[in-house]
């Protein structure tokens, strides 16, 4: 796989009919993608459990809502934070694409304060084992689209599959029309 034909920094939107409940209408930003596999974060699953509550040292500097989101169903233990970053970006953080990049939970949060903005925290990661994600969208389960900064922080994530969606040209943005349940059309 060439650098050219990674998806990394790019979003996976669920298709409709993709059966999987773990990523029923979900918004994956895939923070890696390789020969090796892929590994992304659900931008779209909030929990009920606050920031405060997990990482507290993080709760003042994420954004709202200020919950911990499922990222996917793998390593629920694990924790990841993203962050928009504009500029060269602080110690402590590491580029995935464009403004978008990964924060070091274990760096001090008032070193990174003041140049962190649209903090999100996640639990789990979706992951994918070598040709596994390229199979799938084979099978027509996802659709790659261009991730924008404000995906990783949208105040409404519940929103956003249907957002993502009706940004996109042509037939693809009419599937944001598409019902929850279908049978009852």
């Amino acid at each position: 796989m060439t650098e050219a034909s990674s998806l990394t920094g790019r979003l996976l939107v669920a298709a409709p009919a993709l059966s999987d409940p773990n990523f029923d209408r979900s918004v994956v930003l895939l923070l890696d993608h390789d020969r090796e596999g892929a590994l992304g974060v659900v931008l779209n699953r909030p929990t009920p459990v606050g920031v405060s509550e997990v990482l507290q040292p993080w709760a003042a500097l994420a954004g709202e809502p200020g919950v911990v989101f499922q990222g996917g169903p793998v390593a629920l233990d694990a924790a990841l934070a993203l962050a928009v970053v504009p500029g060269a970006g602080p110690l402590g953080w590491r580029r995935v694409h464009g403004s978008i990049g990964l924060v070091d939970l274990e760096a001090p949060p008032e070193v990174l304060a003041a140049e962190l903005g649209s903090l999100r925290i996640f639990a789990g990661y979706a992951g994918w084992g070598p040709e596994q994600l390229e199979r799938e969208l084979d099978e027509g389960a996802w659709y790659v689209v261009e991730s924008e900064p404000g995906d990783v922080s949208v105040p409404e994530p519940e929103r956003l599959w249907r957002a993502v969606l009706r940004r996109q040209r042509g037939s693809l943005a009419l599937l944001a029309t598409y019902p929850d349940d279908p049978s009852l059309n």
